[in-house]
């Protein structure tokens, strides 16, 4: 079959030719802002949902407080860690990933694990999932890749055909695909598993010092799933399961709760790992980087207006504090910027004083007018700084430390040249860490999957994606595809050498 070629272009006609790749200081330095595709592709994909959210559309929420156990302070000047005891109140919102508003809460789909913190320096938004990993590693990818998710642009059907194809283009998303195919894919509540920041951010103490950081929240109900025929059972008794069950729970006084711990790696010890620290689809081994406690998060007041505070709750990375701030993770410098960009066009330029996004301590700006604004406007103040008539100033001792760039080169750089090209090692000993039920349970949700892979393309992607899973352990490949009842011998020609 002869395909033309058509030359790839944006909107307004302009050829380019960095559709995947962000444009860095340096193969692992931050994201540049002129880098026009990244923010011409991230704000066309806020926009192409009215009103719902394009992603984590249908979500759960419920107000808490984080107490401080241990003390983190030699690490981080963060308030909120400043004092063994101290409670911070907070909010949460678990969602699920790919479906609408209506879908179903027991999907096979990563679950959104987004959390806001009302501190005295402002509100910290920690936004992440129940994985420690996620499909892609650069923002650039992310629009195509929810695209996947959806619905077929001619169906209107979700496809299998659409999801694996992706994948098996991109196998930098195995890792996750690996965790969202076992029964983790579909836990059995939001109560009952981990989350994590997933991203690696930075902690900043009282001395300038900076250390790399990557939050976990440990579920003290422990974790429990679903299997993939009980799952599929829950959707059509019970598709709003996982928000009547936390609504119930915290009615009756079980207050769910989650351990906060810290990884931790030095600037010097990022500089010299065996693979980038900021890759979003990889863990930081926990043998090398333990596990450090610091605090504990009940949640235990359900909102009494579900659309008040969980529909119009409005979460950015962007929001960090004074000892706690970001890094070159490619996906977290997209994300800074793309979140904020859809809250404004969500629920307008003020979403940030609806009071579920409001910070209760004193805020002061210069920022005016837009629609809802509803605060009194800044009153009879002046609108620009600096001037002669208020007295709003700068507070040095919240400036940040200076960051080392990669380099001084800016390019647009492959996120899986050599070196950032193992997207095996990871999923394969996650598998052989599985216990022999995991495991089976692990070949067939991927057989139930890939099983719906059609068109002219099935052969070419179905073998395209057992390659993937031979590579990361030969018993996996085998395993998924005599489970598709592929011919082996033709399976085995796509096996590595």
């Amino acid at each position: 079959m002869t395909i033309n070629k058509q030359r790839l272009t944006t909107a307004s006609g302009m050829p380019y030719t960095e559709d995947e790749n962000s444009m860095t200081a340096g193969p692992r330095g931050p994201v540049l802002i002129q880098d026009f595709i990244l923010h011409e592709k991230m704000a066309h994909f806020n926009r192409e949902r009215i009103p719902e959210r394009v992603v984590h559309a249908k979500g759960s929420g419920a107000f808490g407080t984080f107490t401080v156990t241990h003390d983190i302070t030699q690490y981080t000047k963060a308030k909120i860690f400043n004092k063994i005891g101290k409670e911070t109140p907070m909010f949460i919102r678990f969602s699920t990933v790919g479906g609408e508003k209506g879908s179903a809460d027991t999907e096979r789909d990563p679950r959104g694990f987004a959390m806001k913190f009302y501190t005295e320096d402002g509100n910290w938004d920690l936004v992440g999932n129940n994985t420690p990993v996620f499909f892609i590693k650069d923002a650039k990818k992310f629009s195509d890749f929810i695209h996947t998710q959806k619905r077929d642009p001619r169906t209107n059907c979700k496809s299998a055909t659409m999801m694996w194809d992706f994948w098996s283009l991109n196998p930098e998303s195995l890792h996750q695909v690996t965790i969202l195919m076992s029964d983790r894919g579909t836990p059995y509540s939001f109560r009952h598993m981990h989350g994590f920041g997933s991203h690696t951010f930075s902690l900043i103490n009282e001395k300038g010092e900076r250390n790399w950081v990557k939050f976990h929240f440990k579920t003290q109900q422990g974790i429990k799933n679903f299997t993939d025929a009980e799952a599929g059972l829950k959707r059509g008794t019970d598709p709003d399961w996982a928000q009547r069950d936390l609504v119930q729970s915290i009615e009756r006084g079980d207050f769910p709760k989650w351990d906060l711990k810290i990884q931790l790696m030095s600037e010097t010890q990022a500089a010299k790992f065996r693979w980038n620290p900021f890759d979003l689809t990889k863990v930081w081994p926990q043998g090398e980087f333990p596990l450090i406690d610091v605090g504990v998060m009940e949640l235990n007041r359900i909102p009494d207006n579900y659309f008040a505070d969980v529909e119009q709750a409005a979460f950015a990375p962007a929001h960090v504090v004074n000892g706690i701030s970001y890094s070159p993770d490619k996906m977290l410098q997209g994300r800074i910027l793309s979140y904020p960009d859809a809250q404004r066009y969500r629920l307008g330029t003020n979403y940030e004083y609806i009071p579920v996004n409001q910070c209760p301590f004193m805020v002061s700006n210069y920022q005016r007018d837009g629609a809802m604004r509803g605060d009194g406007n800044g009153g009879s103040t002046p609108n620009y700084f600096p001037n002669s008539f208020d007295n709003i100033e700068t507070d040095s001792k919240y400036k940040e430390p200076a960051m080392d760039l990669d380099s001084s080169v800016a390019d647009w750089y492959d996120r899986n040249a050599e070196g950032e090209n193992d997207h095996y090692t990871q999923p394969g000993d996650l598998y052989r860490l599985m216990d022999a039920q995991n495991k089976a349970h692990l070949i067939a949700n991927i057989a139930s999957s890939m099983s719906g892979i059609e068109g002219p393309r099935k052969e070419e992607i179905v073998n395209r994606q057992l390659c993937h899973w031979f590579r990361a352990d030969l018993s996996l490949g085998i395993g998924v595809a005599k489970a598709l009842s592929v011919d082996m011998e033709k399976a085995m020609q796509h096996m590595p050498a």
